[in-house]
């Protein structure tokens, strides 16, 4: 079952910020999150039913330090479109 700890951040970019207008927002999430329990959680916490779900899985990338290999943690990355009249105060800019 999908809770709010899965939700790791609000993305924040400049193509990010450019969606929100069009009231999209970036959600990135653990891997084990599925569009079903974003929507949960959202219905849950915020009272909002999203519109739509579109999500992207993010590979972790594989990086070097000081000859030592280490692996970044893998994650997703979905797309919520929120009704018009829908405002998350804590997600404002």
């Amino acid at each position: 079952m999908a809770d709010i700890t899965d939700i790791k951040a609000i993305i924040y970019t400049e193509k990010t910020l450019g969606l929100q207008e069009e009231g999209v927002i970036v959600v990135q999430t653990s891997p084990r999150m599925t569009k079903n329990g974003l929507k949960e959680v959202f219905k849950e916490y915020f009272g909002i039913k999203p519109l739509r779900v579109n999500s992207m899985r993010v590979n972790g990338k594989v990086k070097r330090f000081k000859g030592i290999e280490g692996k970044r943690a893998d994650s997703k990355k979905f797309y919520v479109k929120l009704p018009e009249d829908a405002k998350i105060e804590s997600l404002a800019v």
